[in-house]
């Protein structure tokens, strides 16, 4: 009996260690994160250094950058969307190579985004003219079709 309430013992304390570990790591890791959060996601951790997610964009600055009426395009993401995982190493080497600057927002990381810019589905992208939406596209597609949707962006 003692045997079992001294394995009991340690194995609550292994758990509880692990846990404070956890949790201080997060935070070490999210300090100094661009997202200027204390914790973020551990699926918003694995991209920081990933350059296919840089270029973010925060809702406060995409929310200035409209009403200042900007030219933007906005690829609404969840780190957590199978769909945002294969759009996204299809779509940002698309954008890099046809020179537009496209901000990235993770919806993960700041849910009142998906109702402030009216987002349904992940991956969204949305073209924004003079700080008002004048197209999207949503789900994941061929890099031709994002290549021929961005093409006909900028003829407009």
């Amino acid at each position: 009996m003692k045997k079992v309430i001294f394995l009991s013992v340690i194995v609550a304390a292994l758990l509880i260690a692990a846990i404070v570990y956890s949790d201080i790591s997060n935070r070490q890791q999210a300090a100094g994160n661009p997202y200027g959060k204390a914790s973020l996601n551990p699926a918003t951790l694995a991209q920081l250094n990933d350059p296919l997610y840089d270029n973010l964009i925060m809702p406060d600055e995409l929310k200035s950058r409209l009403a200042n009426k900007e030219d933007l395009y906005v690829y609404y993401y969840s780190p957590l969307c199978e769909h945002c995982q294969a759009t996204t190493p299809v779509l940002v080497p698309i954008v890099r190579d046809m020179k537009i600057d496209m901000k990235k927002h993770n919806l993960l990381e700041f849910n009142a985004s998906w109702d402030d810019f009216q987002i349904e589905y992940t991956p969204t992208l949305v073209h924004y003219k003079a700080g008002k939406e004048v197209a999207r596209l949503v789900g994941g597609h061929e890099a031709v079709e994002w290549k021929q949707w961005l093409e006909e962006q900028q003829k407009s």
